[in-house]
């Protein structure tokens, strides 16, 4: 695919294409409006049925897309979007269905397209205006005396644009002076003859249309697949950066656990010479018994702890790095293993000639990527809700598993949207999200969904890229605040430690099953 062009539309190629489009629309019946989220719209428009009782259509298209804003009549076959619309499209299909296109102008020979339509809404005059002016086009809603009924990209609060396009008042021209185009090229200079390997069919009609259709759309396309790319790998390197960080985070473990034979070797020095150890003492030298030569080995103690105690605290330190380098050993090869794939997923997304959607899929159904967020728009079209505390999730068997969203939310969770009965989980010595598995009065939890809400606990949690978890699990009941603890913070009198291998099809899965 060819590189796409630097530019959109001059005001001069604007006004060859109104010249050539507007005979073509003007005195139409404006029978749909099919949105295009989240910058574009196509209108079409019916003629009345000619004498054999062929009844003709045109599709004038109009695009607000910040990159190549544009007009045309479109021929290439529309699919119909399946996903919600904006509030700006719903509002442009009640004012505008049924109405008559009575002008297509160009305002002020600069890159703005006006649509007047006779008979909307209330039997009303009703405009559409596209302002095709670079990174700052859009498209506005007018009613009568030309007042703004709706925008699509509301300006922000303080722009130059805000007070003209504000709701209410008389619409007015972007500012500043249409750059002078005489001598310029026009579009049949500009882009020459039409691709050959078109499948749209030319409207003999519209060829400098046709051409706007057919290279400015190629040229979108492959701005949106480098948008797409861009995207998908700004969200891998987020992973990436993770991972390498979990996987420096097992290496420096793993480097520690090297010190366990040191630690066994001052428990047992320790333990020979516990009748000379002083109490209170933070340091002692005892003699060390694997040294060929009289040497002593001097070890730091905690005086707050008897000789016995502070025995003990070192065996116990052993054992822990014993068990941690197990534990390591057996993490380091799958977090390698996630490094080098996220790594060529990376470089993948960086080709051009990749498919961003098609890596996404791949990668979501790899484990190493979570389904993209829901769109703006699909949050907009959402009937809104008294904000939860948590996310509910479905478990195998259907039972709800809820996850707390921050600290406070945790708190609100544990303490007021769930009973005695349910049962709490958290991840073991870490921060995370506080996870409900909401059960029936008296029921004991399916062996499965308490799996499933303990892989949500992880999940949420900063070992959510770990192999190996643990989780402590307990009834609501046993989960109590103590009194001035900081949000989120709990202590337990009861309960277990649930030891967890996480499974990337089974956290996908429950992704999948959000229901809130």
């Amino acid at each position: 695919m060819s590189a796409p062009r630097a530019s959109g539309l001059s005001a001069s190629e604007v006004g060859e294409l109104v010249a050539e489009l507007a005979p073509l629309v003007t005195g139409a019946e404006l029978a749909e409006l099919v949105a295009l989220p989240p910058r574009d719209l196509v209108l079409y428009f019916k003629f009345p049925p000619t004498a054999d009782g062929r009844t003709l259509v045109r599709k004038l298209h109009l695009s607000a897309d910040g990159d190549l804003p544009r007009l045309f009549l479109q021929t290439a076959r529309q699919e119909r979007p399946d996903g919600p619309v904006g509030p700006f499209f719903r509002r442009c299909a009640e004012e505008l269905g049924g109405a008559r296109l009575r002008r297509l102008s160009q305002v002020a020979r600069d890159r703005i397209v006006l649509l007047e339509f006779d008979g909307g809404r209330g039997g009303e005059r009703r405009a559409l205006v596209a302002e095709l002016v670079g990174r700052h086009s859009n498209l506005v809603l007018l009613g009568s005396s030309e007042k703004v009924l709706d925008v699509l990209v509301p300006p922000p609060g303080g722009s130059k644009s805000a007070p003209r396009l504000q709701l209410g008042a008389p619409w007015v021209p972007p500012p500043g002076t249409p750059r002078e185009t005489q001598g310029n090229p026009t579009l049949s200079e500009r882009f020459g003859a039409p691709p050959a390997d078109s499948d749209a069919r030319p409207d003999a009609s519209a060829p400098l249309s046709f051409l706007v259709q057919e290279l400015l759309g190629r040229d979108v396309a492959a701005l949106a697949s480098a948008r797409a790319r861009k995207e998908l790998s700004e969200r891998v390197e987020r992973k990436l950066e993770r991972a390498r960080s979990h996987l420096r985070g097992l290496e420096q473990r793993l480097v520690a656990s090297e010190n366990a034979d040191e630690l066994r070797k001052d428990g047992e020095a320790l333990l020979a010479s516990l009748h000379s150890i002083p109490r209170g003492a933070r340091e002692v030298s005892v003699p060390d018994p694997w040294s060929e030569e009289p040497r002593e080995r001097k070890i730091e103690l905690d005086p707050r702890r008897s000789p016995r105690e502070n025995v003990e605290l070192v065996f116990e330190r052993y054992k822990k790095l014993v068990r941690a380098r197990e534990s390591v050993e057996q993490e380091l090869e799958g977090s390698r293993e996630r490094v080098a794939a996220l790594e060529a997923l990376d470089l993948a997304c960086k080709d051009p000639a990749s498919d961003a959607a098609a890596l996404e899929a791949e990668a979501v159904q790899a484990g190493l990527l979570e389904p993209a967020q829901v769109t703006q728009v699909e949050r907009e079209r959402k009937a809104p809700e008294p904000r939860k505390p948590y996310r509910s999730y479905s478990g195998l068997r259907g039972s709800e598993i809820r996850v707390g969203r921050n600290a406070s939310d945790n708190d609100d969770l544990t303490f007021h949207h769930c009973r005695g009965g349910d049962l709490w989980l958290h991840t073991a010595d870490c921060p995370g999200s506080h996870v409900v598995l909401v059960l029936d009065k008296n029921a004991e939890p399916d062996a499965e969904e308490l799996l499933d809400a303990a892989h949500l606990a992880v999940h949420f949690s900063p070992m959510r890229d770990a192999t190996r978890a643990n989780v402590h699990v307990a009834r609501r009941k046993e989960v109590h605040k103590p009194r001035g603890a900081k949000p989120g913070l709990v202590s337990l009198s009861g309960g277990k430690v649930l030891a967890v291998r996480l499974q990337p099809e089974r956290v996908r899965r429950l992704l999948e099953s959000i229901r809130a």
